[in-house]
């Protein structure tokens, strides 16, 4: 059997997440008081007892949801379930840096620092209200592709993430993210809706931040992963330092290919899924990709207990 351990992206995020971790394990606990550490603030207080709105800020949910995974991760190491049991790893968006994290080719403090810079470069991007993304349901990454083109009009447009084979996300300016919504529901979509998303991810739009990026990773050593990590913008697996700096720069403005990226992993003989943090959206996600695929969901002490049992 082949495991691949992959890490959840904005919108997973809940207050009080990975608490009881930190509570029940002195290593979780030790990943939250390294990232207030190199954040210089105490991020695990908004974390678990702060405002959902205040966390859900993208240069505050980037670091916490990172730091939720390898809390996750700590605490099952602790039960001997380390990463010697994943032949890959692999992040949704910004789950790629705890992917990369989880694989020692970042450091704990780094990923924090870079998810915070990230964050903001994201969300300053764009001025709020210029973007906007929508999820459009029921169609495939052919059709939604040819909707955002229709869509554009001059103005950006692009599928910016293929989440499953019926889930595409669409990013861009905000007049050509609603007529895609249009286009979609007349195309046959079962559901096309804008999502409350403080800024349009994953496409050209995203360039200043990509630019910042850029900088930033340039200041940061990134070592050689422990296990292949399946990378977003390629949907295969890079093990190269230089290769996946570019390819986190590429990562800003380019396509999240979570489809591809499960199917890869399939191919490659992964038939156990573990989606290590807050939530169980991947878990949905891969079902619907592979529907032979096991998964199970790893972001509190009782799912510990589960997989132990």
């Amino acid at each position: 059997m082949s495991r691949a351990f992959v890490f959840p992206g904005q919108g997973a995020q809940t207050i009080g997440m990975g608490k009881a971790l930190a509570a029940a394990y002195p290593a979780a606990r030790a990943v939250f008081d390294e990232v207030d550490a190199a954040l210089g603030e105490k991020l695990s207080t908004l974390i678990w007892e702060g405002d959902i709105a205040e966390l859900t800020l993208t240069q505050n949910a980037q670091p916490a949801l990172m730091a939720t995974s390898i809390a996750a991760l700590r605490a099952l190491e602790a039960e001997g379930f380390g990463l010697d049991q994943a032949s890959f790893v692999a992040g949704h968006s910004l789950g790629e840096y705890s992917a990369l994290c989880a694989a020692g080719s970042l450091t704990l403090s780094d990923t924090a620092r870079l998810l915070r810079i990230r964050g903001r470069a994201m969300q300053e991007a764009v001025p709020v209200g210029v973007g906007a993304m929508a999820a459009l349901l029921g169609l495939d990454f052919e059709t939604a592709t040819a909707v955002a083109q229709e869509a554009a009009q001059g103005e950006v447009c692009q599928a910016a993430n293929d989440n499953d084979p019926a889930q595409v996300v669409v990013s861009g300016h905000k007049g050509a993210v609603e007529r895609a919504v249009e286009i979609a529901k007349a195309r046959g979509a079962k559901r096309a809706l804008l999502l409350p998303v403080s800024a349009p991810f994953h496409c050209a739009l995203m360039q200043p931040a990509a630019r910042v990026m850029t900088e930033a990773l340039a200041a940061v050593p990134i070592m050689k992963p422990a296990v292949p990590v399946v990378v977003n913008v390629r949907a295969e697996a890079v093990m190269e330092p230089d290769r996946i700096k570019d390819l986190l720069v590429a990562q800003v403005t380019g396509s999240v290919r979570w489809r591809e990226s499960v199917l890869w992993m399939e191919t490659a003989g992964v038939t156990e899924f573990w989606e290590i943090g807050a939530g169980k959206a991947l878990s949905g996600m891969i079902k619907r990709i592979a529907p032979a695929a096991a998964t199970r969901a790893i972001g509190t002490p009782e799912d510990i207990a589960a997989l132990k049992a």
